[in-house]
């Protein structure tokens, strides 16, 4: 076995997480042991990991309407009233916004998301292209990453949607819209999306609702003129959560926003709390894709791989077959002509011929398996990319073009035994291990943490 050592992209995650985060610590050496599986497998190459499948930024999309209520906020929470005035009111692109030390801020294009497997677009392209064809070459159309000096994006990315009921209705859009809200772990929804109708909103309705049941939704209230006291704020929360449950969202936090025009410094508590706790839903976000590349393998990338290897020897054999049939022919019409069936039962001749065909047919079966492997190769890379599969589905396919497995009938993968499905089995225990570690950082039994360490927190 070829050991795999830690790829650069881990080795910077374990460093960053070491005193920081010892779930993530943990789970990046979780993440190795699956690096390692995929690598015997010849799923992935030496410096690739499938810890890049997702960005470890804790992740936060903002999603608007019609009215400012979006752009108002970003700019007074960010504190960049003087660097992006306005910030994608009219806007298509779909921004990431990024803390930086500079006094003045940058605009970056959509190319560099693309290419860093650190943000939550890393080859989006590709997705794009086949969602229509040609406009992944035009990725800097659709997202741009913009850098601020703001304290409120330190350590956590803010995806900023453009104006969702405004924006052109296309399969590209629609398409990155559904990305961020999925790969996020705090979305702040604007109700006054649901002002306007259009297919687009109703589609961003729809993934919404799909995914409400993941805690990750919070819906701001842009706060009416005169309506000030906190009744007021509680009937204006009622009656959005009663429009919201006619659309068949009846989960999620809805939070009145301060005013921002009244006030020179609007008080967002209630944001900033939601935010904070925004680590811990990236490392659940995270624990949880390591569960899932354990899934993948089993339920995605075997299968595919097991399908291919049956078409590729049912073609081989039936390649073959025709060779024997042909030759069965030629036999039938010797027989006749010469009667040619007498030396093959005999004890001497018989076996000579018996020799030469096998002779014959090992050589052909082996050209026909190589040639039949390079159709399925393009088949499987083919596979590949309309799946958005990381793992290189052909590099494990090409493990099985040996002598023994062209000839003999064997279905299963090199290197997918049970020793392979007992290590993914381990690895799963690992992470649920991990899982219930940070569940524990949040419970309490008697004034004891699940960790036998004393709770500070007292209940009141």
């Amino acid at each position: 076995m070829i050991e795999k050592t830690a790829s650069k992209y881990l080795l910077n995650l374990e460093k960053h997480f070491a005193a920081e985060n010892p779930v993530l610590l943990k789970a990046s050496k979780v993440f190795q042991e699956i690096d390692q599986i995929e690598y015997e497998l010849g799923l992935i190459d030496l410096e690739e990991t499938t810890a890049s499948k997702n960005s470890w930024w804790p992740i936060i999309t903002l999603i608007g309407g019609n009215s400012t209520a979006k752009s108002r906020f970003i700019n007074s929470y960010l504190d960049s009233d003087n660097q992006f005035s306005g910030i994608q009111t009219a806007s298509h692109k779909f921004s990431v916004l990024l803390h930086n030390n500079h006094a003045s801020p940058s605009t970056l294009p959509g190319t560099a998301l693309d290419v860093d497997h650190r943000f939550p677009f890393y080859q989006i392209s590709n997705k794009i292209e086949q969602q229509q064809k040609g406009e992944g070459d035009r990725i800097n159309s659709y997202l741009e990453l913009k850098t601020i000096n703001s304290d409120h994006l330190k350590s956590k990315l803010f995806i900023d949607t453009p104006n969702i009921s405004a924006a052109p209705s296309n399969p590209i859009i629609s398409l990155l819209a559904k990305h961020s809200i999925e790969n996020s772990d705090l979305v702040l929804v604007f109700t006054d999306i649901f002002d306007s109708t259009s297919p687009l909103v109703d589609e961003v309705i729809e993934t919404i609702t799909l995914h409400q049941d993941s805690n990750k939704f919070v819906y701001l209230i842009d706060k009416p003129a005169g309506m000030l006291s906190s009744p007021g704020n509680n009937e204006i929360i009622s009656s959005w959560q009663r429009k919201l449950a006619s659309l068949g969202l009846n989960t999620g936090q809805f939070i009145v926003l301060p005013s921002q025009e009244t006030q020179n410094s609007p008080n967002f508590s209630e944001i900033d709390q939601r935010i904070i706790n925004v680590g811990h839903d990236r490392t659940y976000r995270i624990l949880n894709s390591l569960e899932k590349n354990v899934r993948h393998i089993n339920d995605v990338v075997m299968p595919e791989v097991k399908k291919a290897i049956e078409i590729w020897k049912d073609r081989s054999t039936f390649s073959s077959l025709i060779v024997l049939g042909f030759i069965a022919t030629l036999a039938v019409f010797a027989e006749i002509e010469t009667g040619i069936l007498e030396l093959l039962i005999d004890p001497i001749i018989g076996p000579v011929i018996l020799i030469i065909i096998i002779a014959i047919m090992v050589p052909l079966h082996i050209l026909f398996s190589k040639v039949q492997a390079r159709v399925i190769i393009n088949q499987l890379n083919a596979r590949q990319k309309e799946l958005h599969l990381m793992e290189n589905l052909a590099g494990i396919f090409e493990k099985n073009l040996t002598f023994n497995r062209m000839l003999l009938p064997i279905s299963e993968p090199k290197g997918w035994n049970k020793k392979t499905k007992l290590r993914l089995a381990q690895i799963s225990a690992k992470t649920k291990e991990l899982v219930q570690l940070l569940n524990d950082n949040f419970s309490t039994y008697d004034g004891f943490s699940l960790m036998g360490q004393p709770d500070s927190t007292d209940f009141k």
